[in-house]
């Protein structure tokens, strides 16, 4: 009887076994200067900085800090920071802004993705947690796998009367 149940369970069991880490922003008021545990919340969790990476390119902060390296705003990728390196001084940075370029957020994006954004930016210069990593960049994705692609050839239109296409045969050697 048992022999009929095991072919159903345990591809059930292996498939329960495969969840992601789950991750939901914390309750923070909308803006609030304290990420509660930031450490956990933010730095030490992969899907949190992965989030903070999607927002460094939706906001465009690529556009002034070249991905990190520097541009027109300071690079991200050094040891050097103007206004502090610690999480709560990268939030104010972020949140109100600084002169001569850094416009100021708060009140456009709410302090949860703020704080996304300090683990990422933090992660970037190698400040942030080793136990956790930011997903590969939209930028460096690579091709779809072989066996995604369509078989069908990718011709726009036939070749024309002029074309002349002659059949090709191995050779095999004598």
């Amino acid at each position: 009887m048992m022999r009929r149940f095991i072919p159903i369970i345990v591809p059930l069991t292996v498939l329960a076994g495969c969840d992601r880490e789950q991750w939901s922003p914390p309750p923070d008021p909308p803006f609030a200067t304290s990420p509660g545990d930031y450490k956990a919340n933010y730095e030490d969790n992969a899907p949190a900085l992965s989030q903070g990476q999607s927002f460094f390119e939706a906001y465009n902060c690529s556009g002034c800090h070249g991905r990190g390296g520097g541009g027109m705003g300071p690079p991200l990728m050094d040891a050097r920071w103007f206004y502090g390196s610690e999480p709560n001084d990268i939030f104010t940075t972020i949140a109100k802004g600084r002169p001569n370029g850094m416009p100021a957020f708060e009140g456009r994006i709410p302090a949860y993705q703020i704080w996304q954004l300090v683990a990422y930016v933090r992660s970037m210069s190698g400040l942030g947690s080793r136990n956790a990593a930011p997903g590969r960049q939209d930028h460096m994705r690579g091709e779809p796998p072989q066996n995604s692609k369509s078989t069908e050839p990718a011709y726009t239109q036939a070749p024309g009367p002029d074309v002349v296409v002659e059949p090709h045969f191995l050779e095999v050697p004598k």
